[in-house]
This record gives C-alpha cells, structure tokens and sequence, in this order.
C-alpha cells in the first residue's frame, strides 16, 4: 500500500516522497542487496505469502527500495499506486498482458517508439492480441478503429522522435465511453512537464532508464494508476519476473531527486536549440512543441507546462546529409538513448525504428533526413557550434 503523501509540491515529491528508514535511521535511502527475507515464524510466512500480512517476501516482487522508488514516482504523478519494472519496454508489456487476454485489440498510435511498434506487430500478436495503428494527431480516427474487442488505446505524447501532441483529453473522452482503457507512455515529459492521470489516463507508462534516471546509468521501467489497475499488473510481474534490481532503484531514487531542476533547465535549452535551427538555411523543419511553427503548438500549452527536451529536425538533404551532421559532431553524443544530462543525437530511420517497415515509418513522418536531439544540459552555444561543423558541409 502506498504511503499517504502531503500535498507538497513536486520539487520536495521528487526528494522526500517513499523515503523508508530502518531502525539505523539512515538519511539517504537504504540499498538493500538480497534476494529474500526472513520471517519471524512460518506463520508469519504464510501470511506474507497469502498476502493476509503485508511485507517483504522474495525479492523478485518485494524489495524495501524498489518500494521506495515505486511510492515516489506515484507521488509525482498523482497515482495512486506504481509497480517498477526492469526497463519501459517490460512496463508496456506488463501492463497491457495484465489486462488484455488472445482475442482482444489495441488502438495505437502510429507514431510509437521503434521497439513498442516491434513489440505490438511481432510478439502481442503471437499471444492473439491485435493492433490497429492509427493517426497520432486525429481522434476521429482513433474512434473509427474501435471494434467490440477493444480493450486498449495505447499511446505516447510527445510522440518518438516528431514530437507530435495527441489529445489526451479527447481521447479519454472516446475511449471511456466504450469501456476502452487508456495508457500514455509518459517518457518525454515526466511527471514534471505533463501528468495524464489528471486529464483521465487510467494508466502512465515510464522507461526510468531516460529522464527519471537522467546520467544514463540503469534500465528501469514504471506503470503509474489506480490500485484496482496496478494490482493486476502487480501479479504479473510477482508471477512473469520483469523485476526492477534493487541497485536500479537505488539510482533511480537519486535520479528523481534532481529531476524538476533538469528537465526544466534542459526544456530551456531545447527551445533556444530548436529556434536556432529553425533559422538555419540548411535546415527544412523543425519538430518541437514549444515553438509556434508546430502543427500541435496550442494543444501542447494546455497539456504541458514547457516544450519537453526533445528536438527533431529534418536537413535539406537525404540519409547521406543527415549522417554528415551526426559524423561531425564532437560533442553530441551519437547515442539513440535520451534524457540524459549529455546531449544525443540520433538517425531515427536507420537506429530507433530502423527495424519496422518502410511503410511504417512513412506512416509515421520518419524520413531519411531526419534527426533527433536529446537536449542535456551543456551551453547551447556549444551545441549550436557542434552541430553547425556538420551542417555547413550540406
């Protein structure tokens, strides 16, 4: 059961909520290494193991700072409850096999994460669960896909790597009306710049290994939402084992204490970034929701309190000038992972959904000239500089 927590601001959430101290009373929270416990009686094991007692039983479920973690992110978020897992993708996956069965059907975006786009098409299917991708941007869409069997929307916003906005509220709106689960992926923002349990999300899906982690040092997942849904996803996980480490946790806690300062200090950064190449002459788009040339600028100011972190932006040019201004770079990190104090820089087409169709990724406005910029937390000048080597050679 998740601790109550005052009604602090996010700020002293990220550094205070969760914290359980031993008998030693440590400051910082405790890493506890073990793989199981110790019961005082059997009776007392059985009770824990009936779940008549709560308690810690074995480490693959109950771990005292993977609860603590897990009572902090719902704190930031507004959730009731959290079950950590041990990446984002094993969260998606928890969450939707905890509540859907071989027969029933997906509505997502199509303009998911590479690997979430894998694990619909290539795995779920297996199970018998079916997907049908639709426009990011258009609910009458989302609406028109619905079946009998329907269970899920599933989606992210922003949207990996052209920043697109969906209507969460919208979407909430369509989908509960039919009974229908709704599940955001709520990597890019975090809790900071956007909470979609307070638009009606029933359920918020983190890979902890980005932002909440923030130095790029653990994989870590989460599934945020009311007890009567993370339970379910909760006996998943005690059963299935896609357990969060202790050590992971551990990190993760750090990570969230700074998350607000970075996130904001790296929004700031984006959006220099993003004005600055919105300018250059070498350069044909610009996809960032804090700008007002983006086609989901006025939606993205009623569900986020900034533009986010994340900056994607097409070179007059194909794969060949693309790869031109990644090769040049000397500072940016050419790396597909993001929400790191360092700044990536990535060729979506050819690395993060470089393994799904053609046809998928036209679908989802991912060409050859595209790029994506995770910004962290050096000087932009010194990021403009880095990447201006490159695209002064287009």
């Amino acid at each position: 059961m998740m601790a109550e927590t005052p009604d602090y601001r996010p700020e002293t959430l990220a550094v205070r909520a969760g914290q359980q101290r031993s008998q030693f009373g440590e400051h910082s929270e405790a890493l506890y290494l073990t793989s199981s416990f110790v019961f005082p009686s059997a009776a007392a094991a059985a009770k824990r193991f009936s779940g008549e007692e709560e308690g810690n039983v074995y480490a693959r479920f109950t771990n005292p700072t993977v609860t603590m973690f897990e009572e902090r992110l719902a704190a930031l978020e507004g959730a009731e409850d959290c079950v950590a897992t041990a990446s984002g993708m094993a969260a998606i996956m928890a969450a939707i096999l905890a509540h859907l069965k071989q027969g029933d059907h997906i509505v997502a975006s199509n303009s998911l994460f590479g690997a979430t786009v894998q694990l619909f098409n290539n795995i779920l299917s297996r199970t018998g669960i079916t997907t049908t991708f639709v426009s990011h941007t258009d609910p009458a869409a989302w609406a028109a896909a619905i079946r009998p069997e329907t269970k899920l929307f599933f989606l992210e916003t922003p949207s990996n790597p052209l920043t697109e906005i969906a209507d969460i509220r919208k979407l909430v709106e369509i989908a509960h009306a039919k009974g229908i689960l709704v599940a955001v992926d709520n990597c890019f923002c975090t809790p900071i710049l956007q909470r979609p349990l307070d638009m009606g999300a029933d359920l918020v899906i983190h890979s902890a290994t980005k932002f909440l982690d923030g130095q790029g040092r653990v994989l870590g997942g989460a599934v945020c939402g009311p007890k009567k849904l993370t339970e379910e996803v909760f006996k998943y996980l005690r059963t299935a084992g896609p357990t969060l480490s202790a050590f992971n946790a551990w990190v993760l806690l750090k990570g969230l204490e700074t998350l607000k300062l970075r996130v904001e200090a790296q929004s700031a950064n984006a959006l220099q970034l993003a004005q600055w190449l919105e300018a250059h002459p070498k350069v044909a788009r610009v996809f960032y929701p804090g700008l007002p040339s983006h086609p989901q600028h006025e939606l993205a100011k009623t569900q986020q309190k900034s533009g986010g972190a994340i900056v994607a932006f097409e070179v007059k040019g194909a794969r060949e000038q693309a790869w031109q201004v990644v090769d040049n770079c000397r500072l940016l990190s050419i790396t597909a992972n993001l929400g790191d104090t360092k700044t990536t820089i990535t060729h979506p087409a050819s690395t993060t959904h470089g393994r799904i169709s053609p046809e998928a990724r036209a679908a989802a406005g991912i060409n050859e000239g595209l790029l994506r910029i995770a910004v962290g937390l050096e000087a932009v000048e010194d990021l403009q500089a880095d990447l201006e080597r490159g695209l002064s050679l287009i």
